[in-house]
């Protein structure tokens, strides 16, 4: 038996005699029906990451739920497969609410906000009995309010507050001022139910110290809140975790065990936790297939892909591999740089790749499942074509000619 050697850590990308398998379809398969660009998503990987991260966490918290973040990937067959997993939703928008109702995510799972919510968002909301609308601005509550008494329902709410971490403006500080208003409010407010208490600290969290400071921040406001005599029953801690291949098993139960170290050492006792994983999911799911479109002297390379597809923003931990190449050492420092004509194009710089540089190689680039899809600014080329593989079956999800765009509608 040929022993598989992985890929970026990844156990569904791995070399073979001298070839790069993805699950168990050579690179050079999947290129006899399309060309690059090319979009790739691992069903097997997606299931196992949220397998894990559940296993995880139900093994520490008995009275954990957990809500997939729509934002890091709204593809409808990628969050088909999340559905089928028993997963609930996240969203911010009413065409993410949308989809998720028409992929039958149950409302009871599903959990709405940000910060900004029109009045149709709301409406929706209320109409399908979402579990939770989450707010970000206190004045948002007498609007909910309202159109809650219009229909004869009483609302459940989730306030974010402000994490403090430095520089962010999301979230409510729960000041002097802004405390006596949430608390008038919600004894004016009899349509409204205040039942949970959301910090969110950061992305790509990769250290306890973060996660603390969100605990932390997330503990201090629960006080601030009950000594007003306001209770609320769950806590919410939103998500930031790194994808699975930077956060192995190991890692991510050892900050669940910290996190409920931590919680248990308060004296506040909460109904229910809630986490929003999403780059944790399907951050390590995601593959690029590129071409080397030219080579300069100074060893810079350039792909068919950019940041138009694979932006910074969407701050993902890329890692680049020369597909063609796979066995040859990986440890000439190149730079890599995209389509659009801006010197801003840079993917990397002197990272460590293949010393033979060629025209039509293939790149890998790994661990862009999450948010570049939804962070793209589509400037100015072709979408990339997206296929799901499981096994040895791949099944096509996006075709540019057909589909046009991949955004909500």
């Amino acid at each position: 038996m040929i022993k598989l050697k992985k890929i970026s850590g990844n156990p569904y990308v791995n070399k073979k005699e001298g070839n790069t398998l993805i699950d168990t379809i050579l690179v050079n398969d999947i290129l006899r029906n399309s060309t690059t660009p090319l979009m790739i998503f691992l069903e097997n990987r997606i299931r196992d990451n949220i397998n894990s991260f559940c296993r995880v966490f139900k093994s520490v918290f008995k009275n954990f739920q957990c809500f997939y973040s729509f934002k890091a990937n709204f593809l409808p067959e990628i969050c088909k497969i999340i559905q089928s997993e028993g997963i609930g939703a996240e969203l911010i928008g009413l065409p993410e609410l949308n989809l998720a109702l028409k992929l039958q995510f149950p409302p009871k799972k599903i959990i709405v906000g940000g910060p900004y919510l029109p009045h149709d968002l709301i409406e929706k909301c209320i109409k399908e009995n979402i579990k939770e609308i989450i707010v970000y601005n206190l004045n948002d509550l007498i609007q909910i309010n309202s159109i809650a008494k219009n229909y004869h329902k009483i609302q459940n709410i989730c306030i974010r507050i402000n994490s403090q971490k430095f520089g962010s403006k999301l979230g409510i500080v729960l000041d002097k001022s802004k405390l006596i208003k949430l608390t008038n409010l919600v004894k004016e407010c009899e349509n409204i139910r205040l039942t949970t208490i959301l910090s969110h600290y950061s992305t790509q969290m990769n250290n306890f110290g973060q996660f603390k400071k969100n605990i932390e921040s997330l503990i201090e406001n629960i006080k601030i809140l009950s000594d007003a005599g306001i209770n609320v029953e769950n806590i919410n801690l939103g998500g930031g975790f790194p994808e699975a291949v930077i956060m192995p098993e190991t890692q991510l139960r050892e900050i669940a065990n910290n996190i409920y170290s931590v919680l248990s050492n308060s004296e506040f006792n909460f109904k229910n936790i809630y986490f929003e994983p999403g780059r944790y999911f399907i951050g390590d799911a995601g593959i690029f297939l590129a071409k080397i479109i030219k080579v300069s002297e100074d060893r810079w390379i350039f792909l068919d892909i950019g940041n138009h597809i694979c932006p910074k923003f969407a701050r993902c931990s890329l890692r680049f591999y020369n597909a063609s190449k796979i066995n040859e050492p990986h440890k000439f420092k190149t730079s890599i740089a995209g389509i659009v004509p801006t010197d801003q194009d840079v993917l990397a710089k002197n990272y460590f790749f293949t010393k033979d540089l060629k025209e039509n190689d293939i790149v890998m680039v790994t661990n862009v499942g999450a948010y570049t899809l939804t962070f793209s600014n589509r400037f100015p080329y072709t979408l990339p074509k997206i296929i799901l593989v499981k096994n040895r079956t791949i099944t096509e999800i996006f075709d540019p000619l057909r589909n046009y765009d991949f955004s909500l509608i």
